[in-house]
């Protein structure tokens, strides 16, 4: 079937119809009605593709054989949208919900900006919408960093102007066509983490930029518990995707750094969290 939309979300769900139907749901209240919206099935054993399809019959659903991971879902969907002749592609964690208008402003960035590859929105925390989860990403391998800019900290100005950034996170980015199929799409050999970064730092070798859009805000629900974001089994996987990106990059000088940092990141996250989740607690007390 040929589809004339400027531009398709494709969202990856794999055993989680919870969160995808209210992702879905989310992105039809944008009152986008020339939005399609492409979902793709990671080989789910629950009834999750059944729930979808009879909740929104009018979005697509791919389903792969099997759970090919995050970038190879994706890559899949590129392939199946790039038949319908979308000009635009944005990827949207199934996690997550968009605001009014989603995805206007990542797409005219693009439009805006012929140097800009990706786009790329503020996240806040789903259930603490005023507190950053993603504004803007610093990637420096050089000195050892790669990490969301003022993750945790409250929302405010700091976090509202348009700018370049280091690297667009894999929750909700947009790009043409034409340039993710230029870069090669996500590395499928990365797994759960990693292959964000890797894009983005193949984006900017070719001379484009990644463009930070905060006038397009969406949530991620994200847990701020111990077993969420610092979760041992979590953090192990995100930080060995990390350092291979030192190693492929022959960022050596950056990669020590990185490594010698770890036990520091965990205490100044462990440090945040019980912040964060102290300021939780006494709000709905009150």
């Amino acid at each position: 079937m040929k589809h004339q939309n400027l531009f398709c979300v494709v969202v990856v769900n794999w055993n989680n119809a919870s969160d995808t139907l209210g992702c879905l749901d989310s992105l039809q209240k944008a009152g986008r009605k020339d939005m399609r919206v492409l979902v793709v099935d990671n080989g789910s054993k629950d009834d999750s593709p059944e729930a979808i399809e009879e909740a929104f019959p009018q979005y697509e659903i791919l389903r792969l054989a099997e759970n090919r991971g995050f970038g190879a879902g994706c890559n899949a969907g590129v392939e199946h949208v790039g038949r319908g002749g979308a000009e635009f592609v944005i990827f949207l964690n199934n996690d997550t919900l968009v605001d009014q208008g989603f995805p206007g402003p990542l797409i005219e960035g693009l439009q805006q900006n012929p140097a800009a590859a990706i786009t790329v929105p503020k996240i806040c925390y789903m259930h603490e919408p005023e507190v950053v989860w993603y504004g803007g990403g610093i990637a420096d391998l050089l000195s050892g960093q790669i990490r969301h800019r003022g993750i945790r900290e409250p929302d405010g100005p700091a976090f509202s102007v348009s700018e370049e950034t280091g690297y667009a996170t894999g929750c909700c980015m947009a790009l043409r066509l034409a340039d993710f199929s230029a870069l090669g799409g996500f590395d499928e050999s990365f797994g759960m983490y990693g292959e964000d970064v890797d894009l983005s730092l193949r984006a900017r070798r070719s001379g484009k930029v990644i463009l930070y859009v905060p006038s397009s805000t969406i949530l991620h629900r994200v847990s701020s518990s111990l077993g969420g974001e610092l979760g041992f089994r979590k953090q192990w996987r995100k930080h060995k995707a990390l350092l291979r990106l030192f190693v492929q990059y022959r960022a050596w000088k950056g990669g020590l750094c990185f490594l010698g940092g770890i036990p520091l990141y965990f205490l100044k996250g462990l440090v945040s969290v019980v912040r964060f989740r102290r300021d939780v607690i006494d709000g709905s007390e009150r």
